[in-house]
């Protein structure tokens, strides 16, 4: 979590901020803060160390913003915050946090100085076997005032050892009234049905959300629907198909829009509500059986495997593209 992550607090955060800033010090020394991708648990965190940390907290319940701590949390130098996460240079999906990163902690954690510190650990699921049971020790001996905050999407694949040596707290709770609240006041040309949509394909969290309706591929799938149509009932061009839609967006962004274009085949199939409501679909879910469209699914995993292995992204377009084909 650096320093360009704004802290704030957001509306279906204050209520956890109020138990936390109510209850210290008499918190435990390790917290879990988890939530799904877009739920601004970064921020929180941001916030919620800064008030810690800061020598005039008691004034109002927020960071005052102006003393000494404050000014070193904004230049990124304070000696009394530590950040772990993977390497800068290996930020691939499978990244781990290295154990010499926790044992390097040990010195800091059992120091005794002035004033709280406090150790931001994220994303906690990167913690490997290693690396989770050296932290086991730091959370079972700590020194006085500190405080260990874990920051996580998926709390289940932490180590239930971990999970439970710290306080939980969820930062995703949402109501749809807020969501909506969010969306209005930073998409305000947007209505309703775009509202929905974005909600859809967030993952029902508002952050997530605003980031997508900046996204290049947005506008971009009916169009590559018809593609995919032509695909199937011509039965031809897939490298011509391929290098267009190459040309047109990353291969993350291509992923991104193909996978929930693909699980929404799946779930007419399945019966279930679909995502992209604005699409129009035709006749492509008849086009395929369950089989073959969880194959597809497993092959693009594959590929996005093969491409941080810097196989280059037109080769695993092209192959995509053929299998779309040959049903």
């Amino acid at each position: 979590m650096s320093n360009e992550v704004t802290a704030r607090i957001y509306p279906w955060q204050q209520q956890v901020w109020d138990t936390l800033t109510g209850r210290f010090p008499k918190l435990g020394h390790g917290l879990l803060f988890y939530g799904k991708k877009g739920c601004g648990k970064e921020a929180f965190a941001q916030q919620f160390l800064a008030w810690v940390l800061c020598q005039n907290r008691h004034a109002a319940n927020q960071p005052c913003g102006e003393c000494g701590s404050c000014q070193w949390l904004k230049s990124g130098t304070h000696p009394n915050y530590v950040h772990i996460s993977t390497d800068d240079d290996n930020k691939k999906q499978n990244a781990k946090i290295k154990i010499e990163k926790i044992r390097d902690l040990l010195p800091f954690v059992q120091q005794t100085v002035d004033g709280w510190r406090v150790v931001v650990i994220e994303p906690a699921e990167a913690l490997n076997t290693a690396s989770a049971n050296a932290l086991l020790k730091t959370l079972e001996e700590p020194g006085d005032r500190i405080v260990i905050i874990l920051l996580a999407a998926h709390y289940l694949k932490l180590p239930a050892t971990i999970r439970s040596r710290l306080q939980h707290f969820a930062l995703d709770r949402i109501s749809a009234a807020q969501a909506e609240a969010y969306l209005h006041e930073n998409l305000p040309d947007s209505g309703l049905q775009a509202h929905q949509l974005l909600m859809n394909l967030s993952n029902h969290m508002p952050l997530q959300a605003v980031e997508l309706a900046e996204s290049g591929w947005l506008n971009l799938r009916q169009d590559f629907v018809n593609d995919w149509q032509k695909l199937v009932k011509q039965k031809n061009m897939p490298m011509a198909i391929a290098t267009k839609w190459n040309k047109a967006l990353s291969f993350s962004d291509f992923s991104q829009m193909f996978e929930y274009l693909l699980s929404d085949l799946i779930c007419v199939k399945l019966n279930q509500a679909i995502k992209n409501i604005d699409l129009n679909f035709s006749d492509l879910p008849d086009q395929y059986d369950l089989e073959s469209l969880f194959g597809i699914y497993a092959e693009l995993q594959q590929s996005k495997k093969f491409i941080e292995q810097n196989v280059q992204t037109n080769l695993a377009l092209d192959q995509l593209c053929i299998k779309l084909m040959n049903i």
